[in-house]
This record gives C-alpha cells, structure tokens and sequence, in this order.
C-alpha cells in the first residue's frame, strides 16, 4: 500500500461534504449527481459535484478524499457553471462523458467522435492515481479519454506536461481565476519542446519565468535547484515520434499553478494537517508578470497589491479572494473632452526590469518637455517615462509597477496621468529607505513659487548627489557608474578584507541598503567580454551562494556588487582569539551542510559545471542567520591567465589546494571538494590546520586528528577549545571521516559533493577513509606500523583488510560510503 494510501486508510472516517459512497466505475447505463460520487479503489481520490468556497456555483472536480482540507485537483466544467446540482446529470451519451445543467442543456462534453457501435461498452473508471478515464469495452482496453491529457491547474504524478505532434496541442497547466472560481486564468504552465524547458506565461503570451533547460544526465532543470533536488519527486523527460513531455514520480506531492502566478510544489504528509509548501517559484511574488493588474503597485516582499495614488481597485470583491490582476482604475475618470479638467502627472519609482518587457513601451524621439507634453495631449497615453535621453509612452495600459527595487532592481521615475480635480487630494510621501517616493505637479503657479521650488530642487539635488545611484541595467544586475561607487564607498575606505581577486569595502546606496563592493585587481579582459562573463555569473542563485546584484566596467575599473553579509567572513569567527559563543557545533555542522549544498549547486546543477578553485573560510561569507554563502564563485573564469597568480601569491590559499593544482594536472569539481575537506578540519578544530610555534615546531591538525580518529581517541578532545566539548561525537566523528575522505591523494577517490551533503543529511554512512599521503606524512612511523590504519586500506582490528571494501578504482569512494538503511 503507498504511502498515502495508508494516511488515508488510518482516516477513513473523514468523509468529504461532497460524498456519497461509490465505486469507481460510470456504467453506460448510470449517471452521476446530488451527492453521488466515483472513488478511486484504493481511496486516494474522489470525483463529483463540488462548489468552491462561498460561490454559488458547482462544477465537477476530482479531489483527494481523506484530504480534511478539499483539495481540488481537475476540473470538468470550468467555464460553464451550474446552480443546483441535484437537478444536473453527468452521463455517457453516444461514447461520450456529459454534464447536463438543470435544463437538460449539454453544458460540457469530452468531445470524442465515435461510432454507434462502438459506444456499447463505453464505461468511465476513475483510477488510483487520480486519472479519469473513459473507455470503449473492457477495462483492458486502452483509454479513448483521460483527464491526465486534459490538465487544468494541477500537474499530478504520473501525468504528462508536454506536447502532443500527431495532433500539434500541448497539456499546459492554467490557474484558476481566484480561490473561487476556477474558470480559466492568466497564467499557465507549459513545456517549450524546442528547449526541453518549463514556462510559465501570462495570458498565455509573455514569458516571466523558465526552469531553464533540462539536462538529461543530471535529471534537473538548468536554472531551478529545488526541481529534481528534493527528496520528494523523480522528474523525467520522454521524447518520441509521437509527443514530448515531463513527467514526475511521487505518491505524496502534488504541483499547481497557482492564482498568484506562482508554481508551487506541495506536500502533504497527515491527514491533520494543511498541504506543505516545499518550493514556489518565481520566489517573489512581485517577479510575476501583471501581478497587481494594471495601475497596480507590487509593494512588498510577500507581494501585497496596492493601487497608485487616486486609484482603487477595478473590483474590490476580487482583491478580497486575493486576486489582483484585475489592476486598479481612476477614482475620477479621464475626460479628454473637457479642456478644464485637463489632467496631471503624479510620479512614482518603478522597477525598471519590467520596462523592456512593457506591451506598448514605443522609443520615441523627444526631448523631455516633448515627451510629458504629447503624452499629456494624447488621451490614450496612460503614463511616461524619460530613460537615457528616450520618450516612452505607455498607451491604453501600465502594469507592473514595483516598489521593491531597493532589493534587486534599478528604479526610475515614472509619470503617471490623474484628473487634475483629484491633484488637492495627493499627498507628498518621501520614504527613501523604502523605496517610495509618490509626489505631484502643479499645473501653473506663480513666478515666484517656481523660484521658490526650483530652489528647493537644487538643494535636494545636491543632497542626492552625495548618495549613489543605480545607472542602468543589464538583464539581472545593475550597471554602476564607477563614480557611484567611490560615493558609496567613501572613496573605498571601510575595508571588509582583501584576497588575490581584490579588496571588498562596505557601501551605502542611496535607498539606504547596505552592499559589499568588491575592487578586481588584474583584470585583462575588454568591457564587453567582462560584462558578458558577469552576467552569467549574475543568472546563477542559491541560497548557499552570495547573490551578486551589480557591476562596474569602466575601463581599467572593473568592480563587483555583492550583497551584504552582516556577520561576515567564516575565518573571522574561527580563528581570531577572542572568545566567540555565537559558533555553536549546531551551527557549524549546518554551516558545513550549507556550503556543500552551495557547492553541489555549482557543480552540478548550473548549466555549466563551475569549479569554484578557491574554497576557503575567507570565500565564506554568513549572513544575519549564520546561514552560509559561498562567496567569489565564477571568478576563476574572470580572471583568466592570471588566475594561477593569484593562486601562489594568495595568503594561506596553499593550504587549501588539491595535490593536482601542485603538479598542473587537469582540475576538476573534485579540486573544491579537497578544499572543502581541509576546511573542514578547521571547522572542527577552530584553527588554522598549519600552524608553527615561537620555537619554530610545526603541526598538521589532520595528522594530530588522525591518531585519535583511528586509536578511538577522545574525539570531543579535538573540537575548537571554544565550544567547551559540548558536540555531539557522532556528528564530530562524521565530519572529520569525511574530512579524510575528501582530500584523498586521487581525484577519483573523493566523493562528490552530492555524496557529502546526503551523508551529512544521514542519508549515507561513512566508513573510515584511506589515509592520504600528506596526512601520513606528519604521522610517526609507530602510527602507521600499528595496523590500526593502512594506507590505501579501510579501518582494521589488528590486521590489514585486503578485501574488496579496501579496493581503490575508478569510483572507490563508493567503498566506503554505504547506503544508511
């Protein structure tokens, strides 16, 4: 029995509203309606009449049935409605599954051609997996009908998203309208076959989101990690002469296009409880596209929808369910006629990423007088702009206005039309931290009051100009002007630290964020190579990855805009000598999880594999929560030739390199993972693993470490003296055995950095390791005499293990990691 079959077993006596008791099957000769419903054999699903929420009408759904919240899955009729459901019948008629409205009107049908002959046995059976199919003949027989070709917004297991080219249609997955209505939509889920990727569309037309390309040896989408990452799901890509399409494998999760634009996969785990949400994607609400409807503003990191100054809602009561795409109208409504009501502009920064991608966003030639004046006198034009010396008129809409860009964006004025009747009743609101400035202008004033506000102007704009600026944008980041920076630095004098790519200093843009600005030093490539390498490394996102935001490319200025990281660099929590409480082993042993998520993510889930060659506590950086991020990543690419400069000269970088850096072999992924391995001893020991006494004696810690680890020492005696031995010595053993694992003298001995993160997650367990060459080094000739620990070998008792667990091959790491039963 599957998983949810059992939940739902256990909870046979919650009974759906809609329940009538049923089998699964819908003879020729029976109909459906009232309380009558169809279940799945095994009970995970049931198929009837349904009304959602407070709505008056019913249509015909499939949901899970010991789910105590209604889930809704499919829907039949979603554009025709009925109202009583008691006098409507759903039926075979003529080889067809109909629903028939309280007037014997067809209302709804699956539409199949069939002949009389035929239909005689045509039967309709809802299965376990919760596919409604309608047959001819036996139950063998192969379905002439099936919902799972017919989705409406849920993506179930086992179904298809895809593309059918015998019949050239696609299953595309369609919102619901709001909480209440599930009629169609404006945003869809859909598979582009060209590039083997999932979009997400609104009004099935413009594109706001892509999964980015799928690999077919990774199993994953290029640019969404949690797709294909969780434990949950098996996603798969078919491609055949007859269709293409996604599938997933799962018996406990569901994914739906939700009516916020978003998609979201769901879990659900006891019948007690609400659906878990898992992962939803775009991640901010304020990143779908028509999100607030026209003349709406998106305002807020969980997506609230506000409408302009002298606006309100289209429809209050769709706003009150949730839905806003409905946008905003004018209190007082344009009257183009009436010269003595001729309206004004208010103001407002917007979120200039969405500019490029406004409907009726035509460049035209005029200066910035020339731009407000045509917009003011054309009673289509609903808003303008002046951007880089361009006019942009918006006509007949304005969409996707954002106060969020002190987060991510690059914000800009945008001029909005008003009735002047409404100009009394505008407020000033400046409120620079939080991105929102909404002001007015006067239609004609007195000489000296435009001395008096001209005035008034100069000295904000002398104030501004001491705070910087966002100049413009290319794709994800932000071009700064180097000026900008120097004003946000302070002339680069708050130094955070330095290392062989450059120096990072702390700045204060003008909305009032906090940014890391980091100086590259010997940078040889042109403007334009260097931008095209930044913004790859600006597409790529994790959250164990520090997020770059912008640039500068000015000649030999060549500067990166990070953001900023409150608790600083890992090293500085290891390895001053101060006493530090705030790096408990629970924190540490999530830090080591952190960074191999982070580094896994570059290894293996960006579209091109990215070696990050400079894994150290300095490139890790912790945010408000501890929470850790790799820093400096991509920059391996950007540096080019010199790169292997800064490697030598970069200080205690050395101690971090992989053995085939030395010997200037091939580097690969396996390269990070040396590095990871070294530093996490430090992790463990709170200290530098080199270290040399004031009477010249030098130690190795992972040798020191190694005496313990195989005499069955007193682990907790080798943690950071900080922690006062309060660590778990599982954990502590785990992590060190990991360690050793990790910096094996072969590449192909070391495990991947998935195999790390699912040993540390529990899923795997790790034997004893080989002893590496430069651990033994350091080690006495009596250690390594003992039999306790070989080289080459397993952990022993008393004599050398030759078996095959002691074998080195090509994937030797395999050995001795073993799966956690």
């Amino acid at each position: 029995m599957s998983f949810i079959a059992s939940q739902l077993f256990l909870y046979f006596f919650i009974i759906s509203p809609f329940s009538y008791g049923a089998a699964d099957t819908l003879a020729l000769n029976q109909s459906l309606s009232g309380n009558q419903t169809l279940a799945s054999l095994d009970g995970n699903f049931e198929m009837g009449f349904f009304k959602p929420g407070k709505s008056p009408n019913y249509y015909i759904g499939i949901w899970y049935k010991g789910v105590q919240t209604t889930t809704i899955v499919w829907v039949a009729n979603r554009e025709t409605p009925i109202h009583n459901r008691f006098s409507s019948i759903l039926k075979i008629i003529d080889g067809n599954l109909v629903l028939l409205n309280e007037s014997t009107t067809q209302i709804w049908s699956t539409n199949m051609s069939s002949s009389s002959t035929a239909t005689h046995g045509t039967s309709l059976v809802l299965l376990d997996d919760g596919n409604l199919v309608l047959r001819y003949g036996s139950s063998s027989s192969p379905p002439i009908w099936q919902s799972f070709d017919h989705p409406t917004h849920t993506w179930l297991p086992g179904s298809k998203l895809g593309y059918n080219k015998r019949t050239d249609t696609k299953q595309v997955l369609t919102s619901w309208r709001n909480s209440e209505d599930p009629g169609m939509g404006l945003f869809s889920l859909e598979i582009d076959q060209n590039s083997k990727q999932l979009l997400i569309k609104w009004k099935s037309s413009i594109e706001y989101w892509t999964s980015g390309s799928w690999g077919d040896q990774d199993k994953l989408f290029g640019l969404v990690s949690e797709m294909g990452m969780d434990y949950i799901n098996n996603y798969n890509y078919v491609d055949n002469a007859n269709e293409s399409y996604f599938t997933y494998s799962s018996s406990i999760s569901r994914l739906i296009i939700d009516v916020t634009g978003q998609i979201k996969q769901l879990l659900w785990s006891d019948t007690n409880e609400p659906w878990d949400l898992v992962w939803a994607q775009p991640r901010g609400l304020c990143q779908v596209y028509g999100r607030c409807g026209e003349f709406g503003v998106c305002s807020d990191q969980f997506g609230a929808c506000n409408c302009l100054a002298n606006f309100e809602p289209r429809l209050q009561s769709e706003w009150d369910l949730g839905s806003f795409s409905g946008g905003c109208v004018r209190k007082t409504v344009l009257d183009c006629s009436d010269m003595t009501q001729k309206p004004v502009f208010i103001s407002s920064y917007i979120e200039k990423r969405f500019i490029l991608a406004f409907p009726h966003n035509e460049a035209l030639p005029l200066d910035r007088l020339e731009c407000r004046s045509s917009c003011l006198d054309d009673c289509n034009c609903n808003a303008y702009t002046f951007m880089s010396k361009i006019c942009h008129h918006w006509n007949l809409e304005f969409m996707n206005s954002d106060m969020l860009f002190s987060n991510y964006s690059n914000p800009d004025m945008i001029y909005i039309k008003v009735s002047s009747s409404d100009h009394h009743k505008i407020k000033i609101k400046i409120k620079i931290g939080e991105g929102e400035k909404i002001g007015f202008c006067l239609g004609s004033v007195a000489i000296s009051m435009v001395f008096v506000l001209g005035l008034i102007c100069l000295i904000i704009h002398k104030r501004n100009r001491i705070l910087v600026g966002k100049t413009a944008m290319e794709g994800r980041l932000v071009a700064f002007a180097y000026r900008d920076l120097q004003i946000a630095t302070k002339k680069f004098s708050d130094k955070l630290g330095g290392g062989g790519f450059g120096s990072v200093f702390k700045g204060i843009l003008r909305d009032s964020s906090i940014v890391a600005v980091k100086k590259l030093e010997s940078v040889s490539q042109g403007d334009k190579q260097f931008r095209s390498e930044v913004s790859t490394i600006g597409m790529i996102q994790h959250v164990n990855l520090v997020r770059l935001c912008g640039f500068c490319a000015q000649g030999n200025n060549k500067l990166l805009v990070y953001d900023y990281m409150p608790n600083g660099s890992l090293n500085s929590h290891l390895f001053h000598e101060k006493e530090d409480t705030s790096l408990s082993w629970e924190k540490r042993y999530q830090i080591a999880l952190g960074i191999a998520k982070g580094l896994l993510y570059l290894h293996e889930k960006c579209r091109d594999c990215i070696i990050h060659c400079d894994i150290k506590p300095e490139n890790i950086l912790l945010d408000a929560d501890f929470c850790p991020k790799i820093a400096d990543f991509g920059l391996a690419k950007l540096m080019g030739r010199d790169f292997s400069r800064v490697l030598t000269t970069m200080r205690g970088t050395r101690g971090y390199l992989a053995p085939e850096w030395i010997l200037g072999s091939a580097v690969t992924a396996k390269a990070d993972v040396f590095s990871y391995g070294m530093m996490l001893f430090e992790l463990v020991h709170g200290k530098r693993n080199s270290q040399q006494s004031e009477d010249l004696s030098f130690t190795f810690f992972p040798s020191l470490a190694a005496k313990v680890v195989m005499n069955g020492g007193d682990i907790l005696s080798l943690i950071d003296d900080r922690l006062h031995r309060e660590a778990s010595v599982e954990e502590v053993t785990k992590v060190l055995k990991l360690a050793y694992w990790c910096i094996q003298d072969e590449e192909d001995n070391r495990p991947s950095m998935s195999q790390v993160e699912h040993a540390l997650e529990g899923f795997l367990d790790v034997n004893m390791p080989p002893i590496p060459q430069a651990v033994m080094f350091f080690l006495d000739e009596s250690d390594v005499e003992s039999n306790k620990w070989v080289p080459g070998c397993g952990w022993t008792q008393g004599k050398v293990n030759m078996g095959s667990d002691s074998s080195q091959s090509k994937d030797g790491v395999t050995h001795f990691l073993s799966l956690n039963s």
